[in-house]
């Protein structure tokens, strides 16, 4: 699935990622949406308010819920699209050429971009690929990794999808974030809180509920579909995604090259490995029947979603918090649970919205910034025992939690990949 690009200084984690950077810091557009973490890290402190902040606050507000609403629409519309073509009576496409597909219309996009940057002079853009492919070799090289690992990841989702309910994977799918926020402590160096560690704990728990319920019979299911191996597509598809997203901010962290060509360079690794998987996978049938074999309006719809949706979320992803990409998170598992019943007669058991309830909350608890989670943590310690701290007489008041976002540490919530693969 598409990737989303990283803002502030994270770098791009996917093919066909855009991140906040493709705005070059101190131009107006830039400025006018600079973000608390942004800010912090040039060094400028919290962000002044512009003159006319009546005019700027609603349209922030009205960008940050656009953005939601492109999240969970994408987020939940790729699954439900691939299972539904995936389930169509009738000759069944080859996934391998719908990775392959993606792939190319991504590349092509971002190559359209570059050359709009470039204001149609077609050979500075041939002499800025010149240099920024062929001569800097070394950095394009280092995105050979994370494409192989990302083309993978993009097969074994349509081996899960096509094994497992949308409900089911879209909750399942979620251990990515468990994935991403180990790989991080392991390779980063980052530190997690208390509260982040019980809400992973939480959500291991809630998608292991998910599992038995469907382990147990849960509704039913069409004879060519295997449980067993969906659940092992979708947990090495989050192993992939999180090693990948982390990786890949690990190595281009602090790099200075383009968006856009970053995104290219990952499009041409990923057709050329994706070329080479079709190959091994599913060579001989699609010489046999031909590339575009099975493809219908439905499953170009996939592809379509698969090759701009990511790129869309990626435009729009710098504007939401933390907490609103897991508020879309939970919104998306609804939404696909609810598209579930009416498209595929999915049924909704006790054991089930157990499991989907505990995750949902698991990732709104990961996602809180970390001086909500200690006032949190605050408050049930200080409501469970008897003993209150008295001040002392003439000491003054300890500083107390301000609301206001610049008061609040905020830890980044999961490389943006996780959030739409």
């Amino acid at each position: 699935m598409a990737a989303v690009g990283a803002g502030g200084s994270t770098a791009a984690p996917g093919p066909g990622a855009v991140s906040a950077g493709a705005l070059e810091p101190g131009t107006a557009s830039a400025e006018l949406f600079l973000t608390w973490e942004e800010a912090e890290a040039r060094g400028q402190g919290l962000p002044q308010p512009l003159p006319d902040t009546s005019v700027r606050i609603p349209a922030h507000r009205r960008l940050k819920y656009i953005s939601l609403a492109v999240l969970v629409v994408q987020n939940a519309s790729l699954i439900l699209s691939i299972r539904y073509a995936r389930t169509l009576p009738g000759d069944r496409f080859f996934a391998t050429t719908a990775v392959v597909m993606a792939e190319v219309l991504k590349g092509l996009t971002c190559l359209l971009l570059l050359f709009a940057q470039k204001r149609g002079n077609v050979k500075h853009l041939v002499l800025f690929l010149h240099e920024a492919v062929l001569v800097q070799y070394v950095d394009t090289l280092k995105l050979a990794v994370p494409s192989l690992i990302y083309t993978l990841q993009n097969n074994l989702q349509y081996v899960a999808i096509s094994n497992l309910p949308a409900a089911t994977f879209q909750v399942t799918y979620q251990l990515k974030i468990l994935t991403t926020a180990l790989f991080s402590v392991l390779m980063l160096n980052r530190s997690l809180s208390r509260l982040q560690w019980a809400s992973l704990l939480l959500l291991f728990t809630g998608v292991a509920i998910v599992q038995a319920q469907q382990a147990g019979g849960g509704g039913p299911r069409p004879l060519d579909q295997n449980p067993g191996a969906g659940l092992a597509a979708v947990v090495a598809s989050c192993l992939s995604s999180g090693f990948a997203g982390v990786y890949f901010e690990k190595i281009l962290k602090g790099s200075s090259g383009s968006v856009w060509l970053r995104n290219l360079q990952l499009g041409l690794f990923g057709t050329a490995l994706g070329l080479v998987g079709l190959w091994w996978a599913e060579g001989t049938a699609v010489a046999t029947r031909g590339f575009f074999f099975g493809y219908t309006p439905a499953v170009w719809g996939v592809v379509l979603n698969q090759a701009f949706g990511g790129l869309l979320v990626a435009v729009v992803v710098k504007y939401a918090d933390n907490i609103l990409k897991g508020f879309a998170t939970s919104l998306s598992i609804v939404l696909s649970t609810v598209a579930s019943i009416r498209l595929f007669g999915f049924h909704v058991d006790p054991l089930f919205a157990l499991g989907a309830g505990l995750v949902i909350g698991a990732v709104y608890l990961y996602s809180l910034p970390r001086g909500a989670a200690k006032a949190i943590a605050s408050a049930s310690a200080s409501a469970s025992g008897p003993c209150v701290h008295q001040q002392p007489p003439g000491q003054p008041p300890p500083p107390q939690l301000s609301s206001h976002r610049g008061d609040l540490i905020t830890e980044p919530f999961l490389p943006k990949s996780v959030l739409v693969k």
